[in-house]
């Protein structure tokens, strides 16, 4: 009589039945199940069938054991539940770590930090032994989280270069691998282009001073307008509300502004907001650029945004990569994997 799938009532497959079942060994079903190397290629298809077959679901306690891998990752936004699902760069790192996680066969755990309690909480788990790796990102200066990890020694790559120092009394956390595009390039690039249409009052609404790509990008505003004055610079906190907020008191402080360069493009639809409630036209009266090309915000700006491209997604795809590298490597005594630094693209639309 064939053997059920298992379900209610039914008892669960093992590891035995499913050695009978391909005529090998239970260390060779073992083996294969558990991702063990030194299997002929023949013997791994009939185990596979038989898994198949039996609806045979591997004991991850078991399977633990076996490989020291719990098949799950830790990605920690240091970011309040409500800036994580409002803001579209977010959705966007975390699909392209979901999916590249999804083809590692390991699951995400998403954690985030609303206030300080959170740190101890966040502590606990990850040095709790529930999962193999960390990736942590959108890190403000003197935040815990980098010596955090670094205590907990669970193998972890940053979104993002890692900026000042921890809090006080706190010990300085090792240097992490991270993954990052290139800021300061394409903030330079985009200021560039609005010199060279003409504009000659160039602002710039700078994202929070305690995050490096924020400070980056204004770093590359500088270079291509090393004598812009501190009046030019508004400073937002990466919303779209802020953007409008730091565009208005720029129009206050400088009526002259005839060009904007914004760190992100929620900022500069924010910007654009207040630009169109002022009766100012762009691009004819004031030019607007904004930083990350994101399709759920670019789409329904009018005109049509120019901004910096960096794939945020393909950046959260090579943070799960350099992980994985680590944990293959750990161990091993090979050297710390060098920061991956993404390139940027300037994307010309109807703004400037």
């Amino acid at each position: 009589m064939p053997e059920q799938t298992p379900g209610f009532g039914t008892a669960r497959p093992t590891l035995e039945a499913v050695a009978a079942r391909a005529g090998v060994s239970r260390a060779t079903v073992s083996r294969v199940v558990n991702g063990g190397a030194g299997v002929r290629a023949s013997l791994v298809e009939k185990v596979h069938q038989a898994v198949d077959e039996l609806g045979y679901v591997p004991n991850h306690a078991a399977r633990t054991l076996v490989t020291r891998r719990n098949g799950a990752i830790a990605v920690i936004v240091a970011e309040p539940e409500f800036r994580i699902f409002s803001d579209p760069f977010f959705a966007q790192q975390i699909r392209g770590i979901s999916r590249e996680l999804t083809a590692h066969d390991s699951q995400l755990v998403l954690l985030w930090v609303e206030g300080p309690g959170d740190y101890e909480r966040i502590a606990r788990y990850v040095g709790g032994g529930h999962v193999d790796g960390v990736l942590a990102f959108s890190l403000h200066d003197h935040d815990e989280l980098p010596a955090i990890i670094a205590r907990t020694k669970v193998p972890a790559v940053f979104g993002g270069r890692p900026g000042g120092p921890g809090p006080a009394g706190a010990t300085a956390a090792p240097a992490v691998p991270y993954v990052d595009c290139d800021n300061r390039g394409g903030a330079r690039e985009a200021v560039r282009h609005l010199v060279a249409t003409g504009r000659s009052s160039i602002a710039h609404i700078a994202g929070p001073p305690d995050q490096t790509s924020a400070l980056d990008r204004a770093d590359g505003y500088r270079d291509a307008l090393p004598a812009g004055g501190s009046e030019l610079i508004g400073v937002g906190d990466f919303t779209e509300e802020s953007g409008a907020r730091a565009m208005a008191e720029l129009l206050e402080r400088r009526p002259d502004v005839d060009a904007v360069f914004a760190a992100n493009d929620l900022m500069a639809a924010g910007a654009l907001a207040t630009l169109r409630e002022r009766g100012l036209r762009v691009p004819e009266d004031v030019a607007v650029v904004g930083f990350d090309d994101m399709a759920s915000v670019v789409e329904r700006i009018d005109p049509p945004l120019t901004t910096v491209r960096q794939d945020v997604e393909e950046m959260g795809r090579l943070m799960v990569r350099l992980l994985m590298r680590l944990l293959g490597e750990r161990g091993s005594g090979a050297p710390a994997p060098e920061p991956v630094i993404t390139s940027t693209v300037l994307v010309r639309r109807d703004t400037t």
